[in-house]
């Protein structure tokens, strides 16, 4: 992202790479971020970039590079001494005092040098961490139930549960030798199957599917083993085989 590519406000500025380009573009986006007071960080800027550090929200990043340079034209590459002053009064008192001039080869400042200059540093705010809230645990669950009425809490069944578990260790642990038997209840699963489905007629068995029909008696069969007789051919009997049909329908097959 560079200089002249500002996101939507109020974002702010934020500039990984800008290699320069003409003053006044550099000075018409300067003087905008200037009126809208917007935050302009840098990590890499050159050139005419380097207007934004006369802004009153600019910071660098400690691994920042800034480069300056003077400023020359585009089409003959010669030197333009207005400009490039005009470039070197934009900067703060110390980062001039720092460079001294300008020159037409690059002099980098790093941002940990511009931050000791009295830049400000984009790493010295507060840092804001999201963090999600811990849940004070819910001490009832109610239980869903067909009529829309809620159950009962989680705190009442963990008091049966302890009174039934005091219960069987009373009965187990006994120190004078009784053996009383620990009578357990078991619930009918069909009666509760039939409860569960609305009643007595629920609890009715269903009624068992029926059968697939028997397989005709071979006395069907009895009278229509000599096939030698049949005509036409393809109605006699293969050796060994078993009829299919009962001889009343070959007959009628036949005789059609």
């Amino acid at each position: 992202m560079g200089y002249l590519s500002p996101p939507p406000m109020p974002a702010p500025v934020v500039v990984y790479k800008d290699v320069g380009g003409l003053v006044s573009d550099y000075e018409a986006l300067t003087e905008r971020y200037r009126r809208e007071n917007r935050e302009v960080r840098l990590h890499e800027c050159r050139s005419a970039c380097t207007l934004a550090l006369s802004l009153p929200n600019v910071c660098v990043y400690p691994d920042a590079k800034v480069k300056f340079h003077q400023a020359y034209n585009a089409i003959n590459r010669e030197v333009d001494l207005g400009v490039s002053s005009q470039l070197f009064a934009s900067y703060p008192t110390a980062v001039q005092a720092r460079l001294g001039h300008l020159t037409r080869e690059y002099r980098v400042l790093t941002g940990t040098e511009l931050i000791a200059l009295g830049m400000r540093n984009c790493e010295g705010g507060p840092t804001m961490i999201a963090s999600r809230k811990q849940r004070a645990p819910s001490t009832s669950v109610a239980s869903a139930r067909p009529d829309g009425q809620s159950g009962a809490s989680l705190a009442s069944f963990g008091d049966i549960a302890q009174k039934v578990q005091s219960a069987v260790a009373t009965a187990l642990a006994s120190t004078s030798g009784r053996t009383d038997p620990i009578h357990v209840a078991v619930a009918d699963r069909q009666q509760l199957t039939g409860l569960a489905r609305g009643g007595e007629e629920a609890n009715a068995l269903p009624e068992p599917a029926p059968l697939p029909p028997r397989r005709p008696p071979s006395e069907a069969f009895a009278g229509f083993q000599d096939t030698a007789s049949l005509s036409p051919a393809y109605l006699r009997l293969i050796s060994g085989a078993q009829p299919i049909l009962g001889p009343q329908l070959v007959r009628t097959v036949a005789s059609n």
